[in-house]
């Protein structure tokens, strides 16, 4: 690895965790979206499932909005079956990996757009299934609801430059979207960019 980078920040969706994007769009449908393809998107969401995602609606006016949109009422329960649609699963590699980066010295950190049903699983002692939050795993969490910001936005990236306090060329950005990687290079952020759900390891260490 190039001796300038002293941070690492990964993707959720498709780079630590494998995501299943048809069951996503099946339990949507499932819990009544008939139209559910037309607002999910493997790496960005559209209409209201964006908003949620850029941090404009919080989950319970997605709930809402949602229900007024489908015209039958849904629960939050609902809704966190149906956004966990796109959990597939998390190889211990990557877990692994990750922990190894920290133990070498880096500041790993996550970058990822997600939303707050998706997240409230990431948080609780299910994500590995030994009790340990996502937060166990990195130095810092960057998602976009929270942040109010998106990638692949320039501003995002800038934040979490601003926020660790280093320099673009000590960043390097591993994300399965073209667009998102094109995005961080632009402003001088090294990145790789790996296919979706395919193994990334390898190619850091």
């Amino acid at each position: 690895m190039n001796k300038d980078i002293t941070h690492i920040a990964l993707d959720m969706g498709g780079v630590v965790l494998h995501i299943d994007h048809e069951q996503a769009v099946s339990r949507f449908e499932e819990i009544g979206v008939a139209n559910a393809r037309d607002y999910l998107n493997p790496y960005h969401q559209q209409g209201l499932f964006g908003q949620l995602e850029g941090g404009q609606v919080t989950a319970e006016e997605f709930v809402t909005e949602l229900s007024r949109l489908i015209g039958k009422p849904l629960t939050h329960e609902q809704c966190l079956y149906a956004w966990l649609g796109y959990l597939k699963e998390i190889p211990q590699r990557n877990l692994d990996t990750i922990q190894r980066l920290r133990g070498m010295g880096y500041r790993v950190c996550l970058l990822s757009n997600t939303n707050p049903f998706f997240f409230e699983w990431a948080e609780s002692g299910a994500f590995d299934g030994n009790g340990h939050p996502i937060g166990d795993y990195f130095d810092a969490l960057y998602v976009s609801f929270q942040c109010k910001l998106l990638k692949p936005s320039q501003e995002i990236y800038e934040h979490v430059l601003r926020s660790e306090g280093i320099r673009p060329e000590q960043l390097l950005f591993i994300d399965d979207s073209e667009r998102n990687t094109d995005a961080a290079a632009a402003l001088g952020i090294r990145t790789i960019r790996v296919e979706t759900n395919n193994d990334w390891t390898q190619r850091i260490i």
